[in-house]
């Protein structure tokens, strides 16, 4: 797969996803071997999802985010739950990935994630 079809295939998940009301690209980067994607979604329950992902195409052609947040916050603006791999929590076990709680401030372990990870989970919830 190339980079700009992992785009591609983001973009075509957001027109498509029926959580999703509207999206708008903030940036979007793309070369032979990585890209970034920084986007904010609004969602049916008025909530909202902003992201953002660092890719990478390996040799065998694998795509692989590399850095990732994904910030979801309520209809006031108050986050629900945040997934990222900031590493800003060393001692937190599945490091560098995390998750933050919004509705208990808790900073929790988390895993790899991607845009269609976040939104199945998103859709898991409602």
């Amino acid at each position: 797969m190339t980079i700009e079809a992992y785009l591609g295939a983001i973009k075509e998940r957001l027109v498509t996803d029926p959580m999703v009301t509207r999206f708008d690209v903030i940036r979007e980067r793309s070369t032979l071997i990585d890209g970034y994607l920084r986007a904010r979604l609004e969602l049916v329950d008025d909530s909202k999802l902003e992201f953002s992902e660092y890719m990478q195409r390996s040799p065998t052609g694998k795509i692989a985010v590399i850095t990732y947040s994904y910030h979801w916050t309520d209809a006031a603006n108050q986050l629900i739950t945040r997934w990222d791999n900031t590493p800003h929590f060393p001692d937190l076990p599945g490091f560098p990935d995390h998750i933050h709680d919004g509705a208990t401030g808790q900073v929790m372990t988390g895993q790899p994630m991607s845009i269609f990870a976040v939104l199945d989970e998103i859709t898991g919830r409602s």
